[in-house]
């Protein structure tokens, strides 16, 4: 007969434990263990073998109601495991006593933070980057976390490099496409990205990602001097283009100046000079230096 995967990889449920005040279990402690030695003494004076039965009995539960006492802080959650069953978890914080044959797995439930090494991936273009990551995250089930997975936190660990590999390998580093999201350029969206994708695989081991950003991106050292040399150039081109369409703005305000105020008339060849010098000006690098021309244009 065929079971289903789901029937294979049935999940565990946190449930609440019933547990006792320690401070009422350890009056009765108290009190076994003085009863203990003076029914076993009264019953071996008056020679009743009941009585000094009833004081081993006592003596005995005293000392195994012993076992059964631990105290939790805030954010903290007891497992308990009855013969190999699970009984339920303790969330609250204070003393109690339970049975001394259970089981008990202690958890934090306090945030944590998990920072993964810096990790060596291909971005979507395929160029090999270095990408790491924060991860903040907390047991929310902790019958999950202690009985879904082997160990819960290296299973945070190892799905957590994993999650950022296949997102790095998602985006483009830089330079993408119109309204394209990239590694760079798209912080917030690819953090959103990478904590739904963690989610979704850390839930399976009772785990709640709060939280993950990237902590380190940059290009393989490889082709670092590459990359930052073709950074530089797209730079200047762009800082070109803007000087360029500045000039040109320039230019064209002052011919409209001119013919508007009628200062001087230009014909065509007068204006293609007047141009060709502005624009030499205006784009050039280095500081200009006036040309007396002692003739005319014609001549």
């Amino acid at each position: 007969m065929k079971t289903s995967d789901s029937t294979l990889q049935s999940s565990n449920h946190e449930q609440p434990a019933r547990v006792a005040s320690g401070w009422m279990g350890l009056v009765v402690n108290v009190a076994l263990y003085a009863a203990a030695p003076l029914l076993i003494f009264v019953g071996a004076r008056s020679h009743v073998p009941l009585l000094m039965f009833v004081g081993g009995g006592a003596l005995i539960a005293a000392v195994g109601l012993s076992c059964g006492f631990f105290t939790l802080q805030p954010n903290e959650g007891m497992v308990l495991i009855l013969f190999g069953a699970y009984k339920g978890t303790v969330r609250d914080s204070g003393f109690w006593v339970v049975n001394p044959f259970c089981k008990r797995i202690k958890i934090s439930l306090r945030t944590r933070n998990f920072n993964s090494d810096k990790i060596k991936v291909n971005e979507k273009r395929g160029n090999p980057i270095e990408i790491a990551a924060v991860v903040v995250w907390r047991v929310q089930d902790t019958a999950q976390a202690c009985f879904d997975v082997d160990n819960y936190e290296n299973y945070v660990r190892v799905q957590s490099e994993s999650a950022v590999r296949h997102v790095a390998s998602s985006y483009a580093y830089d330079d993408g496409e119109p309204d394209e999201i990239t590694l760079r350029g798209g912080s917030d969206d690819v953090s959103a990205a990478l904590t739904r994708e963690l989610q979704v695989r850390l839930a399976k081991a009772g785990v709640y990602v709060e939280e993950a950003r990237l902590t380190h991106l940059a290009y393989a050292p490889e082709i670092a001097q590459a990359m930052l040399r073709r950074q530089q150039a797209e730079a200047v081109i762009a800082a070109r283009q803007k000087i360029v369409h500045g000039a040109v703005s320039m230019v064209e305000m002052a011919l409209n100046e001119l013919s508007a105020k009628k200062v001087v008339h230009l014909d065509e060849e007068r204006k293609a000079a007047m141009v060709s010098n502005l624009l030499v000006v205006l784009c050039g690098e280095g500081e200009a230096h006036p040309v007396i021309n002692t003739g005319t244009l014609y001549n």
